[in-house]
């Protein structure tokens, strides 16, 4: 049976890659996994934003990527050494701290895809996420971090588990099961989609018979980064289900069927 996350929503999926950075908003110094990152996404159509969370030094699970802010603001300190309200602070001027409950509230429309970047999040993701798992899909590159936030949501109460994709454990497991033609029906067990790079260095991640056998199994495949509308319709010749984009405005226009 499909996950409610996948239901009445367009196909190819796109996904916004932790929201959707505009031209206007790159001059204005907005940063990804923001409040406005989010509400550019959500202006241009999408319907899904890809998005990360990480663990303030307040145990405030917050929507940012990097274990560290050196990329984005040249501090090196890490995010679990920063309380939320300076964090808050340094991400005001760049488009607004976002916790995943204030995500949650403040886009009750919008499908989230949530990886979670630390375990410190695992225990206080169960009951933020209780009520909305039917618009949220789970993931992690560790398939123990994946399976123990899915395990702390049902624990909170949730009757609906979220939508889930694979980790690198899982992906790996497929990928060569598809290639001897073996049943990978153990490998996707519990397992909503798949979410890969077309490659990974010199190893081809996606082929057809990985598409195939992840169909097979009811499982969706979606690639990520792709930010080339000539890359965008080529996957979704190949079957594919979802486009993770930086550009959700441009993957939006190029899988448009009309």
């Amino acid at each position: 049976m499909t996950h409610p996350y996948f239901s009445k929503a367009r196909h190819p999926r796109v996904l916004a890659h932790r929201g959707l950075i505009t031209a206007v908003g790159a001059e204005s110094g907005v940063w990804e996994n923001t409040a406005a990152s989010f509400a550019a996404a959500h202006a241009a159509g999408a319907e899904y934003v890809e998005t990360d969370c990480q663990v303030t030094a307040d145990g405030d699970v917050v929507l940012f990527h990097d274990a560290t802010l050196e990329r984005l603001q040249g501090d090196r300190r890490s995010v679990n050494e920063v309380r939320t309200r300076e964090l808050r602070s340094i991400v005001a001027d760049h488009g607004g701290l976002l916790t995943v409950a204030e995500a949650l509230d403040s886009f009750p429309s919008v499908r989230f895809n949530i990886d979670v970047k630390t375990a410190a999040a695992v225990a206080s993701l169960g009951p933020i996420l209780v009520d909305h798992t039917h618009r949220v899909l789970v993931t992690s590159f560790s398939d123990v971090r994946r399976r123990a936030a899915i395990a702390a949501v049902l624990a909170a109460g949730a009757t609906l588990r979220p939508a889930t994709s694979g980790g690198s454990g899982s992906i790996a497991a497929l990928r060569a099961l598809s290639a001897l033609r073996l049943s990978p029906a153990r490998a996707l067990r519990d397992i909503d989609a798949l979410q890969i790079p077309e490659r990974h260095g010199a190893v081809r991640v996606l082929t057809p018979a990985l598409v195939r056998a992840a169909h097979r199994a009811g499982v969706e495949v979606h690639v990520w980064t792709v930010n080339d509308a000539d890359d965008m319709r080529r996957l979704a010749r190949l079957g594919v289900d979802g486009i993770v984009s930086d550009r959700a405005d441009v993957a939006l226009a190029a899988l448009d069927p009309s």
